[in-house]
């Protein structure tokens, strides 16, 4: 495994990184709790001592299956990331929209990153997670209700607590990173990325690598769809979101596989799968830190973690490049 340092923090972090969204099972149409457990212990032995979740996921249900699988393993051998900022048991700060819990009712989710919320959101954190601190507590979302400055200036408490070891953002522009680095330093910055959802790469990505700020990209699969083993006409779950997603239309589906067809001797001249190739692309792009990915068991845990070990030639980038440059996708 490769371990790089999140921005100019103390902190570093397995370039591939345990996602912990689909083990809540929330808006993933659910998951095995003894598989998750599993899978992330199976990620810990191949190297990925880093993990990704959030209170949202499943409504506390990722954080409390992250808890149950360190049991056991020394906390400092680890990088426990989690988040704060959006919330189902209180109607606070800004509305963000409707979904379901994991028992198919609904659910109204607030954006709230006032401090008094912060601080308890950590306490919760913690209690889940069964651990004294967090390595990295990001801002799940940005939260136009509450000042940035007030969030950063809790979190930065957090900080002085010995509570957190560092401090990150997700889903913020570089309009919004300025703005909070008037109050802390930013470890970095969490947002989608993907070879089929690449805008960060107009300004965010060059005003992170100019400011020395990790990014972490999570759906670098684009959900399981950059593993080609999504086809047209593909069954989702119930709860689960992908199917309203735009990279799902068939048109979408059709050629998105038709550009991994022309990937696939190359991966499989590396002994590699599609999602592996996909996995070590990411890392080899210009400001990206960390990639995150899922995986529900065991399996795909393993077969994720051993995407480091895929070497690519310059030369090969540059194949996947001017393949990936030709897909067109409709809106």
């Amino acid at each position: 495994m490769e371990y790089r340092q999140l921005g100019e923090s103390k902190l570093s972090a397995s370039a591939i990184t345990f996602g912990a969204w689909a083990i809540g099972g929330w808006m993933w149409g659910g998951a095995e709790r003894k598989d998750a457990v599993e899978a992330i212990r199976a990620s810990y032995d191949q190297g990925v001592t880093s993990i990704d979740t959030a209170p949202i996921y499943g409504q506390g249900l990722s954080e409390e299956i992250v808890g149950e699988a360190l049991v056991g393993i020394p906390r400092d051998k680890v990088q426990i990331m989690t988040k704060f900022g959006m919330r189902w048991d209180v109607k606070v700060g800004e509305f963000g929209f409707k979904s379901q819990d994991n028992n198919g009712l609904p659910l109204e989710i607030y954006k709230y990153a006032g401090k008094d919320g912060i601080i308890k959101e950590c306490e919760d954190s913690l209690r889940r997670l069964r651990t004294d601190y967090i390595d990295l507590y990001q801002i799940h979302w940005p939260d136009t209700t509450t000042a940035v400055s007030e969030t950063m200036e809790a979190v930065a408490s957090l900080l002085k607590q010995g509570k957190i070891r560092a401090a990150g953002v997700c889903n913020y522009n570089m309009e919004l990173m300025k703005e909070a680095e008037k109050t802390l330093s930013l470890a970095s910055d969490q947002v989608p990325f993907s070879m089929v959802n690449k805008d960060i790469e107009e300004d965010l990505v060059p005003w992170c690598i100019e400011h020395k700020k990790a990014i972490l990209a999570y759906s670098p699969l684009q959900r399981g769809l950059l593993t080609g083993k999504i086809k047209p006409g593909h069954s989702f779950g119930e709860g689960d979101t992908r199917a309203g997603s735009k990279f799902y239309k068939p048109d979408n589906i059709l050629s998105i596989n038709s550009f991994l067809d022309k990937l696939r001797p190359l991966a499989e001249s590396k002994s590699a799968t599609l999602a592996q190739l996909v996995i070590r692309w990411t890392l080899e792009r210009p400001g990206i830190t960390i990639a995150l990915v899922g995986a529900r068991d065991a399996a795909q845990a393993v077969q994720n973690a051993r995407a480091i070990d895929v070497k690519l030639t310059p030369e090969e980038i540059v194949f996947i490049n001017s393949q990936l440059a030709a897909l067109r996708l409709v809106d």
